[in-house]
């Protein structure tokens, strides 16, 4: 088991912007991104998307294991969410080095808080 947590926080930033770097997965996040806390049915976002279900069921898959989103049963459903929580915890990681502490370069700030439902 790692206990270097750097490494553990490049591990998980690897495997999410690995996920990312397909362009369906990549509309797919940012689908659910704009979705908000109340999240998509998968029917919803093949059909936002123009995808079959079988290529979708696969994506989300994808972004699942590597954390970027979540995934809720209502019954014989699944409503799926952006995990914002996980998504700032990327940018975080992404930013915490950020042009060596120059403090006249400034990174936008993001708040998802509205959104972490």
């Amino acid at each position: 088991m790692n206990s270097n947590p750097d490494l553990a926080g490049e591990t998980r930033a690897v495997r999410a912007l690995a996920a990312l770097a397909h362009a369906s997965r990549l509309r797919v996040f940012r689908l659910l991104v704009g979705a908000g806390p109340d999240g998509l049915y998968p029917g919803q976002i093949a059909d936002a998307l123009a995808v079959s279900s079988n290529l979708l069921s696969f994506h989300l898959k994808e972004l699942h294991h590597c954390g970027l989103i979540t995934q809720e049963r209502e019954g014989r459903c699944l409503r799926y969410r952006a995990d914002m929580d996980a998504m700032r915890q990327l940018m975080e990681f992404l930013t915490a080095h950020c042009c060596q502490g120059e403090s006249r370069v400034r990174m936008p700030a993001i708040d998802c808080s509205a959104l972490a439902g």
